[in-house]
């Protein structure tokens, strides 16, 4: 079993979660003016990525971009990494490669904690993405654990690049925000990305895409 085989169901009952709905969880987060070439990358290629309708497509013209700005954001003090191998569990299926991952640490030659985003491209449905997000949220918080540097809550979200949901991690409780973020509000999205980021105590943020 891998990362990319768990459903919202499996990963719930393996893991003996609670799933909540909420609207606006992150509605105290703040939008950000992103930068002249966040925008001008997003209005040249978002839309060829949109029309050739692949998970690469969408990662690479869409998704890294919006990453790449909320490290700027951060003053490049976090690291970003891209298709790397993600393997803390075997024997509970927390094994795999993630899209993305985003860790407090500044280091990039290997993943160190922690991890504070797990970014996974989905090229269709939201919801169909998040038993993978899920799983790889208990992996991040598992991995700091492991690294001695814990953290309590863990954040996430499902993408397609044009349309975002984010997830929470606290305990055994799963709140998934019923609010979608579009494309063309990219202040948005990474307003919230940098608020997971700033309220995480170490940080541990999941995004599966």
């Amino acid at each position: 079993m891998a990362y990319n085989t768990f459903t919202l169901q499996e990963v719930k009952r393996q893991f003996a979660l609670e799933i909540h709905e909420q609207d606006d969880l992150f509605a105290m987060a703040t939008p950000v003016e992103v930068s002249p070439w966040l925008q001008e990358t997003l209005r040249e290629f978002a839309p060829l990525a949109l029309a050739m309708s692949t998970e690469k497509a969408r990662s690479e013209m869409i998704i890294a971009p919006i990453l790449l700005e909320a490290r700027r954001q951060k003053h490049e003090s976090i690291s970003l990494f891209s298709g790397m191998e993600f393997s803390v569990d075997a024997a509970q299926g927390l094994v795999g490669f993630c899209d993305y991952l985003l860790s407090l640490s500044p280091t990039h030659f290997s993943i160190e904690a922690p991890v504070v985003a797990v970014v996974e491209a989905k090229n269709e449905s939201l919801r169909g993405g998040m038993g993978q997000c899920i799983a790889e949220m208990i992996a991040a918080r598992l991995f700091n654990q492991q690294q001695g540097k814990p953290v309590e809550t863990v954040y996430g979200a499902v993408t397609t690049g044009s349309t975002w949901r984010f997830l929470r991690l606290h305990a055994s409780d799963v709140h998934v925000d019923l609010t979608e973020y579009y494309l063309d509000q990219p202040g948005v999205i990474v307003g919230v990305l940098l608020w997971m980021l700033d309220h995480t105590g170490f940080g541990t943020f999941s995004l599966e895409v």
